[in-house]
């Protein structure tokens, strides 16, 4: 039983922060693409804004991989 609740474990610090962060990214592709539409050059920074929230993904893999591995 407590490897299954470890593994539980593992998979919503994946999961949860992959739905957080695809959530979030949503917002800021919506309000990107308006503000690329009335200012072009801006292009950059919504890009920048778009690859930070990808950061508590890898962030949730390394909590997944400590979780999984790191008790041993």
């Amino acid at each position: 039983m407590e490897r299954v609740l470890i593994a539980l474990a593992a998979a919503l610090a994946i999961g949860v922060s992959a739905f957080a962060t695809a959530w979030v990214q949503s917002r800021i592709g919506s309000a990107g693409a308006g503000t690329i539409a009335e200012k072009p050059e801006l292009r950059g920074v919504v890009i920048i804004m778009l690859a930070l929230p990808e950061t508590l993904v890898i962030l949730g893999f390394v909590v997944a991989v400590l979780i999984l591995f790191g008790g041993r």
